[in-house]
């Protein structure tokens, strides 16, 4: 019989849009503590969505103290944790100073449309948004870093400083913990390839890219794999235990899903929606809107998978304009029963691009609307178009998957807060017409991360084993729609997409 100081644990720091969590994880994947830490990210302007990259750290200090003292009380010690592994929001920047140490602005955040008039321009410069796509695998948008990059660059008296000083430096959000925690200057390849700097053929920050954009290799990190050592947390109650995985939020979810054959396909629901479509050993350049991108690495001498993505910019976020904004419902909560009020959504579609729409339309002119309004509505049909909305975008990108793969799809593996809704999970697999797979441990984007982390310390030894820890119960869904009724929202929904481009 071993005792509980026997045990061995890998933990995850979950850093979200909205939230950071800590998770600790058995050798079974099996979450044994946790703490979230939501937070408020800025909106100074119209478009403008930015965060302190300080408070970004605060919300990291208080997420491990409060899951390490959960892990305490069930008789454990930090000491026990191997390892941890980091899993990130994407494409958000953050521009410091390596002398200081300390951040030059807030972190623009993903989903922030600010650098629109310079996307135009540089559109313009390049003679195509798709001008380094067969370098980069993305299209020139204001959603990945570089572009973020430059407007700090051009706009920014502390980034232009601190350049001219030579201490600049730019990250993600991964380097940026990183950084922090260890010391060292550091990204793993699925976030760098995030940033459109880095050739994802090579792994190597591209020269082309670097001089359009007007950054230089060295504001930018070192890029290493997914799963090896990057360095030791130096203080705090981790102190010592080293960070051993990487990975951006969708590619970890692609992880903790055991997606690690070709074909295989998750779909995250969280702020915004995310599939991932592994490609395997190749890049696909999509010619349907999709993104190329690094599925994983896991190791320094490990082969890469590459992945086909689609991503939505609006799904659980809607739900909050919702309750925060519109003051339609009182909780999240709400929207189920609101929704079960209701047989179907009444004509009514309410297209979310808060901030326009990304794949696989990529029109950043459209704005969000809802159409098809009558005296016959109610909240109830609100309610279910808003969950319809994200399903409508999803089965779009998978028609663009499919046609750039050429494999039909016929399983979903879905993960984040909304597929916590079964009501929406079918509305998902009506409108797909195809299985609808949820698993048991909802915390794939986490244990993905520690998954990584284990791998390098040598908790697992191999994918092998990645795959038999991540595997875990599931519910399934199927259409319980006929084609016929299927055809006619999906006619519905393309008219309003119409409706809302243009207005920007």
């Amino acid at each position: 019989m071993s005792s509980k100081s026997d045990e061995v644990f890998i933990g995850a720091i979950d850093q979200g849009t909205s939230s950071t969590r800590f998770l600790i994880f058995n050798v079974k994947g099996q979450i044994v503590a946790s703490h979230q830490c939501e937070y408020e990210n800025h909106y100074a302007k119209a478009g403008w969505v930015e965060k302190s990259p300080t408070e970004i750290l605060e919300s990291i200090d208080t997420a491990i103290a409060g899951t390490c003292r959960r892990f305490n009380s069930l008789g454990y010690d930090a000491s026990q944790i191997k390892g941890v592994g980091i899993t990130n929001q994407r494409e958000t920047t953050v521009a410091f100073d390596i002398e200081t140490g300390e951040a030059l602005t807030n972190a623009i955040i993903w989903n922030d449309v600010r650098t629109k008039p310079l996307v135009r321009q540089l559109i313009d410069e390049a003679g195509s948004a798709t001008r380094f796509a067969s370098i980069n695998g993305l299209p020139i948008t204001t959603y990945f870093s570089a572009v973020k990059m430059r407007w700090m660059l051009e706009n920014v008296p502390e980034v232009q400083a601190a350049r001219e000083r030579g201490t600049l430096r730019f990250g993600t959000i991964d380097t940026w913990l990183i950084y922090k925690m260890t010391g060292n200057y550091v990204t793993d390849v699925t976030n760098a390839s995030r940033t459109m700097l880095m050739d994802i053929k090579t792994f190597k920050w591209s020269q082309e890219c670097m001089e359009f954009f007007g950054v230089r290799e060295s504001e930018l990190p070192e890029i290493r794999s997914s799963a090896e050592v990057y360095g030791k947390i130096q203080d705090g109650r981790l102190e010592g235990i080293p960070i051993g995985g990487c990975l951006g939020d969708q590619q970890a979810a692609m992880v903790g899903q055991s997606c690690f054959d070709a074909g295989e396909a998750k779909n995250t629901y969280g702020t915004g929606c995310f599939m991932l479509f592994n490609t395997g050993e190749k890049p696909i350049f999509s010619k349907n809107g999709l993104l190329t991108t690094v599925g994983y690495q896991l190791g320094p001498d490990a082969t890469p998978k590459y992945a086909l993505e689609g991503s939505i910019a609006v799904a659980g976020s809607a739900i909050q304009w919702l309750r925060d904004k519109i003051g339609l419902i009182v909780s999240p909560a709400e929207m189920g029963f609101l929704s079960d009020t209701v047989d179907d959504n009444g004509g009514v579609y309410f297209v979310t691009a808060f901030s326009g729409l990304f794949a696989p339309y990529w029109r950043d002119d459209a704005r969000g609307c809802i159409v098809g309004l009558t005296q016959y509505a109610t909240r109830g049909h609100i309610a279910r178009a808003t969950l319809e909305s994200v399903c409508y975008q999803t089965r779009a990108i998978l028609e663009a998957m499919r046609k750039d793969s050429g494999t039909e799809l016929r399983r979903l593996r879905v993960d984040g807060g909304l597929t916590n809704s079964d009501q929406t999970m079918q509305i998902q697999a009506d409108i797909l017409d195809i299985e609808v797979v949820r698993p048991e441990m909802r915390e794939t984007t986490a244990l993905g991360a520690a998954l990584a982390a284990g791998l390098a310390v040598g908790v697992w030894k191999s994918e092998g084993e990645l795959r038999q820890v991540a595997q875990s119960n599931v519910t399934a869904f199927w259409s319980h729609i006929t084609e016929e009724k299927r055809t006619e929202m999906l006619k519905g929904w393309d008219k309003a997409v119409e409706r809302s481009l243009d207005w920007a």
